[in-house]
């Protein structure tokens, strides 16, 4: 597969295509992908790119940069804001790209991201190493920051775990700054809406058990849809597999994997599969969703 060197918000990324996909892979920053578009549409990045947003940590001024990065859940300071601002490793070989981590002694892990080509999808593998002398226990967290102004969509069809309908079917996390009277909430029977709204500053972050087990993003009549594999195990944040967050700036469309003790030596893997669809005008309800959104996935 061929790389094409490039700039995205004065970073410099090599571009890939998937079919239709174009990404943009950060070279000298990462691992992470800062582009996320469409063929025939250049420049429409559904990605968000924050070049200069972060926090201070004990081993410096940490930037989220934006795209989609790799993270070790459960979310931690400092090790979650361990920084990644040295150049990385991308490789093109027998039609998939990796992207590798620099070690981080300090958390004993090493990430990368393996991409590949899936029938017009792109399959995106997230690596963590075990770099360390003991066993850790962790979860990989694939965070993917969006292009301001659409909404996160959670499904949480009910599942009915037993016959007479006793016991709870549904589960959402809630952070200490989360209100359930936020304006940028909409709850359904069926889906969790999250809006992002630029007006808004005041942080807001929810999580689910994702059922079926996607998570998307629309925006400006796109969808980007992230599907993944509901595995056996414990969850993090009290038993999420998907979860959002968002401010003036941006919204984070995140998935998890189950938390796993890796040993030394050993890797835990977390799977997504990404489409972009062109949908039209969707409303942040079920109905529309199902009509629009979720018609297409079920095909």
């Amino acid at each position: 597969m061929s790389l094409a060197e490039g700039m995205v918000e004065g970073f410099k990324v090599v571009f890939a295509s998937f079919d239709d996909i174009i990404l943009g892979i950060a070279t000298e920053i990462g691992p992470r992908i800062l582009y996320l578009g469409l063929r025939g549409k250049p420049g429409f990045n559904l990605f968000g790119v924050l070049p200069g947003i972060g926090r201070e940590t004990p081993e410096g001024f940490w930037k989220i940069y934006g795209g989609h990065r790799l993270w070790v859940s459960p979310e931690a300071l400092p090790r979650s804001y361990s920084l990644d601002d040295k150049p990385v490793k991308v490789e093109s070989t027998d039609g998939e790209i990796g992207i590798y981590g620099n070690p981080e002694p300090e958390n004993s892990v090493r990430k990368s991201i393996r991409l590949r080509k899936a029938n017009g999808k792109v399959e995106v593998t997230h690596i963590i190493e075990n770099i360390g002398r003991w066993p850790i226990k962790l979860s990989c967290w694939a965070l993917s920051v969006m292009r301001k102004g659409g909404f996160a969509i959670l499904p949480i069809e009910p599942c009915r775990v037993d016959k007479e309908g006793l016991l709870p079917d549904r589960r959402i996390s809630l952070w200490p700054y989360t209100h359930l009277t936020d304006s940028r909430l909409i709850l359904s029977d069926r889906y969790v809406f999250v809006k992002q709204d630029p007006t808004i500053e005041k942080p807001f972050k929810i999580g689910v058990k994702a059922n079926p087990t996607w998570i998307a993003y629309w925006v400006e009549g796109y969808v980007f849809v992230k599907s993944f594999k509901y595995e056996e195990g414990e969850y993090p944040d009290y038993g999420c597999n998907a979860e959002v967050y968002t401010n003036a700036d941006m919204l984070e469309l995140e998935t998890l994997s189950p938390l796993r003790y890796i040993d030394p030596s050993e890797v835990a893997e977390h799977k997504e599969v990404w489409h972009i669809f062109e949908v039209g005008y969707v409303k942040p309800e079920a109905e529309d969703v199902d009509r629009k959104i979720a018609r297409i996935l079920s095909i």
